[in-house]
């Protein structure tokens, strides 16, 4: 007897992962700004990417992946392998439940608007547009921080009352936008993460702060009251190539500077904790110091951090 067990293999290629997740009790969802990568959320900031057409996942914000098996560990851990096995003999062939997976015929797709034409198109912060009433209202941040958040072209306004916040790379030259509004966020199509970026001042910079959404680090800013030795960062999610690249070059500048730091500014929760993880480890790989800041007040994040204390 050779010992290969044909089930496994069986399960593997007649299970998605997507599916899986469904049999756990999580449904998997079209992400926003990849329609044709489904994705699982098991929590605020925690989310896990389907790819290789279903039959495999990764954590953006670690280094776990594999198969649908040990997604179904992943995501409920009481579970042993055997049990893991008994779940998914039921769910075969099944597609998974939620509906915006359920795809018609592919339509031909119009081609993407560079993304320097879309930052073009829209206008600077202008007092009592519906986006200022959205940043300064919604998200309670001070008319002073979205100054020099304006002076650096950092944040322009989009339709109906959105947010556009620019992501750029170390040569200033913009790669992407991450657009925000109170019921929706996105990412531009055929565009790149890199880093969205507010200098705290104009003279040297050798603190990193690193948020993981825009709205975060320009409440981070608001809270610190724009330290002028800071560099406020933030990711719009996990890692990708292109922001790891530019963090990577930051932290190369700033290596052998004795006050130089990267704060790890990420949210208060399990998976801002990983990230935090993360960003320490490539600062120890630069030889640069870092430090944990975690919002105040028992708040998950920067901007819940500020709206709490104008409310309180």
């Amino acid at each position: 007897m050779s010992g290969h067990d044909t089930e496994l293999d069986q399960l593997r290629a007649g299970v998605s992962c997507a599916a899986g997740a469904d049999a756990v009790g999580l449904a998997a969802r079209q992400r926003g700004e990849h329609a044709e990568v489904p994705e699982v959320r098991r929590g605020a900031g925690e989310v896990l990417i389907v790819n290789h057409g279903g039959r495999g996942w990764w954590d953006p914000m670690s280094d776990a992946k594999d198969d649908v098996f040990s997604l179904a560990q992943h995501l409920d851990p009481a579970r042993n392998f055997g049990q893991v096995r008994r779940l998914l003999r039921g769910v075969v062939g099944m597609r998974p439940s939620h509906p915006e997976l359920r795809r018609g015929p592919a339509k031909p797709e119009k081609p993407a608007v560079p993304v320097t034409q879309l930052w073009a198109r829209r206008r600077r912060l202008n007092r009592g547009s519906a986006t200022w009433g959205y940043l300064t209202g919604t998200r309670a941040l001070p008319p002073t921080v979205l100054a020099v958040a304006d002076l650096f072209d950092a944040v322009r306004e989009g339709p109906h009352g959105s947010a556009w916040f620019a992501h750029r790379d170390g040569a200033g030259v913009l790669t992407g936008i991450d657009m925000r509004d109170p019921d929706w966020r996105g990412f531009s199509a055929q565009s790149d993460k890199s880093l969205f970026r507010l200098p705290g001042g104009t003279g040297r910079l050798a603190r990193l702060a690193v948020c993981e959404a825009p709205i975060d680090a320009l409440s981070l800013a608001a809270l610190e009251g724009l330290r002028a030795d800071t560099l406020y960062l933030a990711t719009t999610g996990g890692i990708g190539p292109l922001t790891l690249a530019s963090l990577d070059a930051l932290l190369r500048d700033l290596a052998g500077e004795p006050d130089a730091v990267l704060v790890a500014a990420t949210d208060a929760d399990e998976a801002g904790q990983r990230y935090a993880q993360r960003l320490a480890e490539r600062a120890g790989v630069a030889g640069v110091r870092w430090q944990r800041l975690v919002p105040p007040g028992g708040q998950n994040d920067w901007n819940d951090a500020l709206v709490h204390g104008r409310a309180a």
